[in-house]
Order: C-alpha cells, then structure tokens, then sequence
C-alpha cells in the first residue's frame, strides 16, 4: 500500500510539473508570437524621428521582437526600433544608397536580344598579293635617275620609280623627224609604226612630234598606289626586256591571317563577314569578309590559317599589325542576357544577386550558356526586366566566403539568426577609442581565417566601455552583423586598468 500511495505521490507531482512548465512555454510562445505578430503588423510612428517603426528589439539579442519600447530583459539597456525604411520586409538584405555608393555597386537589367553565335580569332596583316604589280623594262636601256631610293617606301598611282636611258630608240626617232620634215608622208607613218613595234610609247612619240626633237630618256611610272616592296636596280644599272625594275603592292585591301581552332574549322565559310580590331587600339576596327581557308593544319598548335581580306582605302592599316578578329554566324537567335560580371560562379553553381522590392537583394541559382565576353546568356533562373547587381561581387573572393554570405542574403531568418548568435573572440591593442567604435589591431583569429591587422568593431551605444582607453593590450568578443562586427565585450588582458 506505501509503495502505490509513494508512486501516485511521485505521478501527481510530475505532472503538476508538466502542467507548471507547459503553462509557462505556452504562454511564453504565445506572448513572443503575439510580440512579432504585433510588431510585424503594426507600423507605429517615432515622435521624435518621424519614422515608422516596425519592431523593437535588444541589439545584443538580435531574434527577439518586440511591439512596444521598454528595457531589455537580456540586458541592462533599452530596447532599440527597427524602422521600415532599414530593413525589408520580404527576407531579404536591404543596403543604403551611400554604402551601395561606397562599395561601387551597380545595377543591369535582364534583357532578351537578337545575337549571333561568334568566336574571335587573332591574325597579322599581310600585303594583298593579288592586288601586288611589278614594274618592268620593255627595252635595253640604262638607269639614268633613280626616283625609288628604297624598298618599304610609299608611292603613289603614277609616281616615277625611275628614269631610263635607252639609246636604241634615238635612231628611228631622227629618222621619223627627218621623214616627216621632208614631207614624205607615206614614209614617215611607215616610221612611225616601226618605233611603235620597238615599244617607243605613243606620250615620246607625240612629244617628238611637238618639240621636233627625239627623245632620250623614258620614265617607268608606279601602275598602283601602295608600298615599294621589291627595287632590284640602282643608278646605272643596265636593263634589259623583260627584268622587274620594281614591285609595287597595293594597300586598298589588306590580307588578315588568322588563326583557326581545329574543332570551329566547319563553322568558318568563304564570304562570310567579319570585324576586325587592332590590338592596340579597341576604336579601330575594319570590316572584311573571308576570302578562302588555306589548306593544312599546324600539327603544334592544331590549327588551321584562314585568309581574310579588309577595307584598307583609308591607308591606316599596314602588314604585320595584330588584330582581333570577331566572326558571327549567319543565322541570330534570341537569347536572355546579363553582364558577365553579375554572374557569381562558385564551382559547382552559378548566383546572380536579383533585386527586389525595396531594393533587396536575393540569391539566384541560374543556369548559364555562351559568354561572350562582356555578356552571359542566363537559360533558366531570371526572367526579362528583372533588375540584377552588376558590380560589387568582389566583396566575396572565395568559395568559402560565398558560403558564408549567401545565407545572409536567402531571406532564412533561423539561418540568419544563427550566423548572428555566433560570438568570435580576440586579443589586440586599443589604437583608438570614439563613441561609435573602438580600433582594435588584433592579433590572428583562427577560426574566421584571419591574420593581424587593424579594424574597427562597433559599440552598440556610446557609453559602453568607457573604461578603455587606448593603448591597452584587450581581450574582447564580437558578433557579425549588417553594419560590420558588433563588439560584445572589452576587458584589459590580466585585469590591468
């Protein structure tokens, strides 16, 4: 009988306990979820800001909400407002004009163009040698003046390259002037035709006529506009029919050589379009077209060489430039595009950060296809008009920061709070002591991969740790928050003042 009267004893107690503590959590739940369910849904205006405020809350204790002012039951201080125009409302991060100002952050939207599949290539000029004419000496002669001094030199359509004495053609000239003197005019057009056939040309043969004198001296003009790229005579020399005085290349059209990729050799066609840009000067760029795909391929470099020809009426291009070539495809397709420089790559994904209402900033997986250099093409993830960040991601330098920042930004409060609940501690010297913040060179922290350095931590009011004062070697902790490191708390190392 004792022992079941003991255990009904020990049965009642335990649940009057369980009924006790229940009781408390219930109304304790109840009383959090009715603080943040008031706070959320009521907006109450500052008086002295003018500010509508969303919650209160004890900086120190960061998940806790309230619906109305007071002292902190955590901590000796007075609750602190959360205004709606700091925060948002819908899970995500919300950043200042002036910080978005200071950290260089910039805003693209998503847009849909029309764009062609294109590749670049790198190739030199060349003279177009189909557009190359050699100057050449129809007679025996003698070079009497050499107007070309040198290979490489400019020279214009009819410009003189050089003066030849040809002695050969003095006798039938005086004997054409003596003819046509003495009136014989069958013979004297008979002469004529016979300097014809020794290739005296028709301006010496009518400059004969006008001055009545023969004419000594022939001068072999430049038959294109361009570059003196072979001379093979000098004063002098002797020439004969047939030798090559000089050869002369064009420069309307220049030749671009470049190289091709083995695996994109199918994709490069005759007749196509291209654009060129010299490597030294991105406003320069020519348009051309491919003129043939030379045959072969560089075992070393699994290449193969395609020809391209440029406009060149300008002059401004000369052989041995490097360029670089842009090559589209014939057909457009639609595509969704961003900024290459939104797109966040981790490694195993890709995140671009997508801004929302009241300029919060969301993570987004997408899936990324053909980057064109200043353009990625997005094939799932965002939708056209969305407004992206399109600078500012070199605030995360690594994987491992990537991942310690995204769950900030997902909007997951439990994530969130427990990344804010996490408490770092240190050892460092006091450099500087202000009402907002304490400068701290801090020796290495292990455990956020920190090495020394000197940093500013935050006071959450300006009254606390007035105590400490520069110069004192500290022990302090911190907690991560949206405006940097929070500092929890500050004693002098060895309790030294």
């Amino acid at each position: 009988m004792k022992s079941k009267f003991a255990l009904k004893t020990i049965v009642l107690v335990l649940a009057g306990a369980g009924l006790v503590f229940g009781g408390y959590w219930v109304g304790t739940q109840r009383s959090m979820d009715n603080a943040a369910t008031f706070g959320a849904a009521t907006k109450k205006v500052d008086p002295k800001t003018g500010r509508k405020v969303l919650y209160w809350h004890d900086p120190m204790v960061p998940g806790n909400k309230f619906d109305k002012p007071g002292k902190s039951p955590f901590m000796d201080m007075q609750l602190v407002p959360v205004y709606a125009d700091e925060g948002s409302e819908d899970g995500g991060v919300k950043i200042s004009p002036t910080l978005q100002q200071n950290l260089g952050i910039r805003f693209a939207t998503v847009r849909r163009e029309e764009v062609r599949d294109a590749f670049e290539m790198v190739g030199t000029t060349q003279f177009d040698e189909s557009a190359s004419e050699v100057a050449q000496s129809r007679v025996t002669g003698y070079i009497d003046k050499l107007y070309a001094r040198s290979p490489q030199q400019r020279i214009k359509r009819g410009e003189a390259i050089a003066s030849i004495f040809v002695p050969d053609w003095i006798a039938p000239q005086e004997e054409y002037l003596a003819l046509k003197r003495g009136g014989n005019t069958e013979l004297a057009l008979a002469a004529r035709q016979r300097m014809r056939a020794m290739s005296i040309p028709d301006g010496l043969i009518n400059q004969a006529d006008r001055t009545g004198q023969s004419q000594k001296h022939f001068t072999l003009t430049s038959p294109v506009a361009g570059v003196i790229t072979e001379l093979s005579v000098r004063d002098g020399a002797m020439v004969s029919p047939g030798m090559t005085i000089a050869k002369v290349a064009g420069l309307s059209k220049v030749w671009l050589v470049a190289e091709v990729p083995e695996a994109l050799s199918n994709a490069v066609r005759s007749g196509m379009a291209v654009e060129a840009t010299f490597s030294g000067d991105a406003n320069r760029k020519y348009s051309g077209k491919v003129r043939e795909i030379l045959p072969g391929i560089s075992t070393a470099t699994r290449t193969l060489q395609a020809r391209l020809e440029l406009d060149n009426r300008d002059g401004s291009l000369t052989p041995g430039m490097l360029m670089r070539v842009r090559l589209d495809t014939e057909k457009p397709v639609s595509r969704l595009l961003v900024p290459s420089e939104a797109v966040i790559a981790s490694g195993k994904q890709s995140i671009v950060l997508v801004v929302g209402e009241n300029n919060s900033m969301h993570p987004v997986v997408v899936t990324t296809g053909r980057d064109s250099g200043n353009d990625t093409e997005i094939l799932s993830g965002l939708s056209e008009g969305q407004k992206v960040i399109a600078s500012g991601q070199f605030l995360i330098d690594s994987e491992a920061s990537l991942k310690s920042v995204l769950p900030k930004f997902s909007g997951n409060k439990q994530t969130m709070q427990s990344a804010a609940s996490l408490v770092h501690r240190g050892v460092g010297t006091v450099e500087k002591v202000t009402p907002k913040a304490l400068t701290l060179s801090h020796k290495p922290i292990p455990e956020l991969e920190w090495g020394a350095m000197t940093m500013d931590f935050n006071k959450s009011r300006p009254e606390l740790f007035s105590e400490i004062k520069a110069g004192q070697e500290v022990e302090f902790s911190f907690k991560e928050n949206d405006d940097g490191y929070l500092l929890e708390s500050v004693k002098p190392v060895g309790g030294k003042q």
